[in-house]
């Protein structure tokens, strides 16, 4: 069975529903049952997006998208230094 991919705003949807559910006298067990996922699954979420709100988990993807990109700027711009270094040390 192929997993499925959640959204950031269906994962934040889906904490919010748990806490009605626990609120509502549920178990903590049987909440996440309810969602469809599993209790290692709910505890990462929550740790990862617990008390965001949707535009807020949308900005935090945004920010993670650029700072992957700058670290790879970084890293490709390191490496070039160090090969002009390389060569420039042959030529003396």
């Amino acid at each position: 069975m192929p997993r499925k991919r959640h959204k950031a705003e269906e994962i934040v949807a889906k904490l919010r529903q748990v806490e009605v559910l626990i609120g509502q006298g549920q178990s903590v067990a049987e909440a996440i049952r309810s969602i469809g996922v599993t209790e290692v699954t709910y505890y990462r979420w929550r740790s990862e997006y617990g008390g965001l709100k949707g535009d807020q988990v949308k900005r935090l993807k945004e920010l993670e998208a650029e700072n992957t990109r700058l670290r790879r700027a970084v890293s490709d711009l390191t490496l070039e230094k160090l090969i002009l270094k390389e060569a420039a040390s042959g030529n003396f």
